[in-house]
């Protein structure tokens, strides 16, 4: 996991709203994210090694010190980020999936649903391109993206940092897209009120096994696509059997967002956490 391999080192981040980035992803704009330049050289200590190294960092991005463990600075901030969203009555769910699960398209149309009675936000995390947060942008909801750089997951400083951008009267449910990864996003809390997962027909039944911290986190489960279950002789039964043991209080969902199938169920559960 992040803790063990180092990943969770995040130093380079920005939170941007969509539309700021330029398409492709500009040579200028990787610099800035992914690199670094020579002028700006500081030390730090390493607590695995104990050793002190010295690197550089950009102007303009967020650095994350090491100095204390990884968790268990992240623990701290997420519990402060949930403190934060407690005193806003606002609702936060995390949503974790492979890439290509269907994160986004289900944002999509949960958006198009919510945004003439709810007041949302969403925060969208990927390594580079704001291309998902302009495809949830003018559908009602403040949207942020996220861009991590090069890291697998997003943490609670990231999240704490973005929070400041957003505009929070009234403001009711806030979705997190998180990376697209398996592992690393279970690892880290953010002060979520709800772990939500998306694992897809085209995956396979097996996932929530072979992933179990990831599953075995997570408050709701959507198997999606639904619609290609036949068409990839994918096994339901199985893969509900899978989900009970990997996460046997989880709820579960079916779901395809093209075909509409089994949405009223999860809007309708929505509704029950709405504050």
């Amino acid at each position: 996991m992040c803790q063990d391999c180092g990943c969770g080192n995040v130093e380079h981040f920005s939170v941007l709203k969509p539309g700021v980035l330029e398409h492709p992803l500009a040579e200028r704009e990787l610099t800035s994210n992914l690199h670094v330049q020579q002028s700006q050289k500081h030390r730090h200590y390493d607590p695995k090694t104990g050793t002190w190294f010295e690197h550089a960092h950009a102007h303009g991005v967020h650095h994350l010190s090491v100095n204390l463990p990884v968790l268990e600075k992240n623990d701290r901030l997420a519990e402060r980020n949930r403190g934060f969203f407690l005193a806003h009555r606002t609702v936060v769910l995390n949503l974790m999936s492979s890439p290509g699960a269907g994160k986004t398209s289900l944002l999509e149309k949960t958006l198009d649903s919510f945004a003439s009675c709810l007041r949302c936000a969403v925060l969208v995390g990927d390594l580079a391109t704001d291309i998902d947060g302009r495809r949830l942008d003018n559908r009602g909801a403040q949207v942020l993206q996220i861009t991590t750089g090069t890291a697998c997951h997003l943490n609670a400083e990231m999240v704490s940092v973005a929070l400041g951008k957003l505009n929070w009267e009234g403001l009711e449910f806030l979705f997190i897209e998180n990376v697209g990864n398996l592992v690393c996003p279970a690892t880290f809390d953010l002060g979520e009120n709800y772990r939500i997962v998306l694992f897809a027909v085209t995956e396979g039944e097996d996932k929530p096994l072979k992933y179990p911290p990831l599953f075995h986190k997570a408050d709701v489960v959507l198997i999606t696509k639904m619609d290609l279950a036949s068409h990839v002789g994918f096994d339901l039964e199985r893969a509900r059997e899978n989900l009970r043991l990997a996460s046997p209080d989880a709820k579960i969902f079916e779901i395809s967002v093209r075909s509409g199938h089994g949405l009223d169920s999860w809007l309708q559960w929505l509704e029950t956490i709405r504050p």
